[in-house]
């Protein structure tokens, strides 16, 4: 399996030059591994996959946006992708992407970290903040592999992270599995009721959260997680569980990715988040979501009718 460099090697890419036969050896190779990554994603299936039906038989191209500052990635990052059936707008460096973005509501931003004219993830952060934007997922494609840059990159608001060297298939399937968590039906779609707990409602159909009659901005992944546990009060789910049941593609995340989802919808749902009225953390287990003990015996009925 052909797989990318990890192209955000500063000192590598200024510490040696280029000469005529490393530059044709670098333009071969990309060549090659064009061509034969082509035959694993040309095919209708992806095509069909990276499509929106806004009508029936309609079939709308989802626009994703990618920030990449070496040339070669980004070129091969965009060929594979609109290979597979999405639109692609490609940047060098932050620039415009904020902007651009408002105007044209991307499916999904593969950002890079470290770039020219600011990093992503401070970009990151300015998205999560934007009302227009905060929703829309956010993969990051980088070379900063420690596990201290993953969590703090998914504690921005971030919904995968994928580190250099990477294979093309793993990206593409990656791709498709963030923008499902938006596709797949939560739980509670088809059910009567909105689920409202003290001052929290939760409506399943249009993934939509309200703390105290406000509307709180959450990402897909959020959301799944508070819903399904929201919806089974006072069960206790491990990591592995929880990663099961709301990631499905849990071979491309960690259990400790779990843990930051929680302390981001904790900041959101909670009053303090250090001391939890909901979202309690059982040691050694896993989670459990609480109902406040005064309103219990009331509102489990209600829990129960937006469940079954």
């Amino acid at each position: 399996m052909k797989q990318i460099p990890g192209g955000n090697d500063r000192k590598n890419r200024k510490g040696k030059g280029k000469g005529k036969g490393e530059g044709k050896g670098k333009g071969a190779l990309l060549g090659f591994i064009v061509f034969y990554s082509l035959g694993l994603t040309g095919c209708a299936k992806l095509n069909a996959d990276a499509g929106e039906l806004t009508r029936p038989g309609v079939l709308v191209s989802q626009v994703v946006f990618v920030l990449e500052d070496d040339s070669d990635i980004r070129r091969l990052v965009q060929y594979q992708l609109e290979g597979a059936g999405y639109v692609v707008r490609a940047y060098p460096a932050v620039g415009s992407i904020v902007q651009d973005a408002e105007r044209q509501r991307p499916a999904l931003f593969l950002l890079d970290i470290m770039v020219p004219g600011g990093d992503g993830l401070d970009l990151c952060r300015r998205l999560r903040l934007n009302p227009l934007l905060a929703s829309v997922p956010i993969i990051f494609l980088t070379a900063r592999a420690g596990e201290n840059d993953r969590v703090h990159g998914l504690e921005l608001g971030a919904d995968d992270y994928i580190t250099k060297p990477f294979a093309m298939r793993e990206l593409l399937a990656r791709v498709k599995a963030v923008l499902r968590r938006f596709e797949r039906p939560t739980e509670a779609q088809g059910a009567s009721s909105v689920l409202n707990i003290d001052t929290l409602e939760i409506d399943g159909n249009s993934m939509q959260l309200r703390v105290n009659h406000e509307l709180v901005t959450t990402t897909a992944t959020e959301f799944r997680l508070l819903d399904y546990l929201a919806r089974h009060p006072g069960r206790v789910f491990s990591r592995d569980h929880l990663l099961d049941a709301v990631w499905g593609d849990a071979r491309f995340v960690t259990p400790r990715s779990v843990d930051v989802y929680v302390r981001r919808i904790r900041e959101k749902i909670e009053v303090d988040p250090e001391t939890p009225r909901f979202l309690k953390t059982m040691r050694g287990a896993g989670y459990r979501f609480d109902l406040p003990k005064a309103k219990e015996a009331s509102m489990g009925s209600a829990v129960v009718a937006a469940t079954e």
